[in-house]
């Protein structure tokens, strides 16, 4: 499989990065553990290097998935972990960026992956309470203790880009896009390519819709997140629009994918994959027979008559419903 690089910094991964949010048993719903492990090894099989989890998944579940799956083959697996989300009231996570709460969280997520040294570590989401200058400075002082190579930010906007950038470089910025969601297209990513900033495209396949799964019947259980309708900030889920999207959905796999030998999920990752800015899309998948099929994608170079094609799809159902909303600000709590 063919790498990319974060920026400059000659950091290469592979374009699709597996993500463990879905393996937490948090907020999907329960998960088999052992098929988890499998599934990040079959990736590894398949030639995937880059692999995201957070301490916020499932309080730490997550990582100890990660770290049991990659133990005895860490070489050459790029991890990315994350502070700054901690347990709140109501089960609900926090915001905490301060400096006692990040050293804690570097020395706590390394135990539980079982490294001396994570790949990239993010600021999770904005933290408004803490001074930005603090939240920087620690991770100046997390990089040069050698627990991470590369340090990052996720769901911050271009104003706060351009403070952190005021204070010290940026490696890496995790960002949600999909072909729902087309916001960060507007200032994120001109920002990202003028100051050569890796970006991870997080919720590649519209957290389950670009799958191809989902019928107009389809619900989620209570437990699952996707249950109210709205993914960060995208009411793509619910009601009417939901109904559309699956029309969508479906269209884009007859008219466009399946001529072209690809299932709807290849398609749409690879749609992503052809924005330049895009260093790597995350996928989430629970057994290995997802991940297979999502690796498929790598190696699809869309024409631009195949852009086209699915930009008119795209555009007919968007007059239709309202599926892309503004990105109101990075300081919103979307959880």
């Amino acid at each position: 499989m063919e790498t990319r690089q974060f920026g400059t910094t000659g950091v290469e991964v592979s374009p699709i990065t597996l993500g463990s949010w879905p393996m937490s048993g948090d907020r999907y719903g329960a998960i088999d553990d052992t098929e988890a492990v499998n599934t990040i090894r079959r990736a590894r099989e398949q030639g995937i290097t880059s692999f995201d989890t957070a301490p916020g998944y499932g309080t730490g579940h997550a990582e100890e998935t990660l770290g049991a799956a990659l133990a005895g083959a860490r070489e050459g697996a790029v991890v990315t972990t994350k502070c700054g989300m901690v347990p709140g009231p109501g089960g609900r996570n926090a915001r905490d960026s301060s400096r006692a709460s990040m050293l804690r969280e570097i020395d706590d997520s390394l135990r539980r992956l079982r490294t001396d040294q994570v790949d990239v570590y993010l600021v999770h989401w904005p933290d408004p309470k803490t001074p930005l200058e603090e939240t920087m400075s620690t991770l100046d002082d997390i990089q040069r203790a050698g627990k991470t190579r590369l340090v990052g930010v996720s769901n911050f906007d271009v104003p706060l880009l351009e403070r952190c950038l005021q204070l010290r470089s940026i490696d890496v910025v995790q960002v949600g896009y999909n072909l729902f969601d087309r916001r960060m297209e507007r200032e994120v990513f001109p920002f990202c390519r003028a100051h050569h900033i890796g970006v991870m495209a997080y919720g590649s396949l519209a957290y389950g819709l670009l799958t191809g799964g989902f019928t107009a019947d389809t619900t989620f259980d209570p437990t699952d997140w996707r249950s109210g309708g709205v993914a960060f900030g995208q009411p793509i889920l619910g009601g009417d629009n939901f109904r559309h999207n699956v029309e969508l959905v479906n269209r884009l796999r007859d008219e466009v994918a399946a001529p072209m030998g690809l299932t709807v999920a290849q398609l749409a990752l690879a749609w992503v994959l052809r924005n330049p800015v895009v260093t790597t899309a995350m996928v989430g998948a629970r057994v290995p027979a997802e991940i297979e099929e999502n690796v498929g994608a790598a190696q699809v170079h869309l024409t631009d008559d195949d852009a086209a094609r699915i930009e008119a799809l795209m555009a007919d159902v968007a007059g239709q419903v309202d599926v892309f909303r503004p990105f109101s600000s990075a300081m919103e709590v979307w959880s």
